[in-house]
């Protein structure tokens, strides 16, 4: 009798599959079946031509298949004021130049833009997810709709007012309007995203911690990226700003630290014991001036780190694959190569940020029952070539133009320079557009 054969929606066959978890794993000649968008098996190619009948069988003879990469702090309108203030120190950046340029332009229709733009670059560079913090966020959706990628959509607050809100209440008001009407997607989630310490006062902090409670929303903010901040903070309120949040009862297991570059090591053992996430944003952190994160210190501690570009205007990409690489590099500048090894980085970029964002469960790893979030990565040309360790290969010599393919939950969104779902017509429309009311701020 023979054995019955499952139908599945999509098989990718794959000369390596990379599955992140269990951690090391690679497996060769290996595919993967897929079904309503979810990973359904990973075996043998010979085994899954016999078991599945598939719609479509893709074979990728020189490709190494991975999770999705996330980037996991992304403030990803302002890609449409990449390059406009470079070689500025963070807060000149923020007070002479960005939130100038945010009064003339900030609206619906430039996030919606904007995040747009980002969306087009993130998948092409085999980003499938990011966690972002910026105004608007329903137009934020929109743009992430149409790509047809995965977001966590921060609810941003402020003290001061903006083109869209009027004040902290407001803010608050607005982002959970927004949180209601999102509910239910299956691509967007959403975080309250109170910016920083030295732009929130303790009252908007304790009802972000009630909102937080009360409704099992994941907290992302910028902690300790400047010594200035750590100088302002310890004047203002006697406190470092991590020894505020612990006061008024933020550091928890659902906040996202993004930066975390000045920590002292009790400090580190701190966000460590109350099961903290942090981000590391290793390029925008020199960009910036802003100095290196202690990851290797987190990472030994306990802390679970991920990695995020930051925004395009103070990186200028938004490349989760720069990023791995350097943040390998910078942990071992002390002297010691074996520190952040390429296993550990790439889980950064996958199963660590999934984690922070509470998607453990359904991203960040090839397992059975997740979404099919997928990159794949050409090993063919002169650059990748030998191929001795197909992990080491993914964290120091690929790139995002090795990317070949992304599947967002089992749907292609990009294949070889070509979005599913963004017309580079509109892109370019829409770059040209703002780029004329935004080059009068341009340092």
């Amino acid at each position: 009798m023979s054995t019955p054969v499952t139908p599945v929606d999509l098989i990718i066959e794959a000369r390596w599959l990379v599955p992140v978890v269990p951690r090391g794993l690679v497996v060769e000649h290996a595919a993967v079946a897929i079904k309503a968008g979810r990973i359904v098996a990973l075996l043998p190619i010979s085994e899954a031509r016999q078991q599945f009948d598939a719609s479509q069988v893709l074979s990728l003879p020189d490709h190494a298949l991975m999770p999705g990469l996330i980037n996991l702090h992304t403030h990803a309108a302002m890609s449409l004021m990449r390059g406009l203030a470079d070689d500025t120190p963070l807060m000149a950046w923020l007070n002479d130049h960005v939130w100038p340029a945010e009064t003339h332009v900030l609206s619906e229709r430039f996030v919606r833009d904007g995040t747009l733009l980002a969306c087009a670059e993130m998948l092409r560079g085999g980003v499938t997810c990011f966690n972002d913090m910026y105004f608007f966020p329903q137009a934020a959706a929109e743009a992430v709709d149409q790509a047809g990628i995965r977001a966590c959509l921060g609810l941003v607050a402020l003290e001061f007012a903006s083109p869209y809100a009027a004040d902290a209440d407001d803010y608050l008001n607005k982002g959970l309007a927004a949180r209601d009407a999102l509910r239910g997607h299956d691509r967007i989630t959403t975080c309250l995203a109170p910016h920083a310490p030295y732009t929130i006062s303790d009252r908007t902090f304790s009802k972000i911690l009630t909102y937080a409670e009360q409704l099992e929303l994941n907290i992302h903010l910028h902690l300790h990226e400047t010594k200035d901040e750590i100088v302002q903070s310890e004047s203002q309120y006697g406190l470092r700003p991590s020894g505020r949040l612990a006061q008024i009862g933020l550091l928890g297991p659902n906040l996202m630290a993004a930066h975390a570059v000045h920590l002292t090591e009790a400090e580190i053992d701190l966000l460590a014991t109350r099961g903290c996430h942090v981000i590391h944003c290793p390029g925008s952190n020199l960009k910036l001036g802003s100095g290196i994160a202690p990851v290797t210190r987190m990472l030994e501690a306990g802390v679970n780190v991920g990695l995020g570009s930051d925004g395009a205007a103070s990186n200028n990409r938004l490349d989760v694959w720069s990023e791995m690489r350097l943040a390998a590099l910078l942990a071992k500048a002390h002297g010691e190569p074996s520190s952040l090894p390429a296993q550990q980085v790439l889980e950064m970029a996958t199963i660590n940020a999934a984690r922070a964002l509470t998607l453990e469960d359904s991203i960040g790893s090839i397992e059975p029952g997740k979404w099919a979030d997928l990159v794949a990565v050409d090993f063919s040309g002169p650059e990748m070539q030998p191929c001795y360790d197909p992990v080491s290969h993914l964290a120091y010599v690929a790139g995002r133009e090795q990317v070949s393919h992304t599947w967002v939950g089992g749907e292609l969104r990009y294949e070889r320079s070509v979005h599913q779902s963004v017309d580079p017509d509109q892109i370019k429309e829409v770059t040209a557009l703002w780029q004329g009311k935004l080059k009068q701020f341009k340092h």
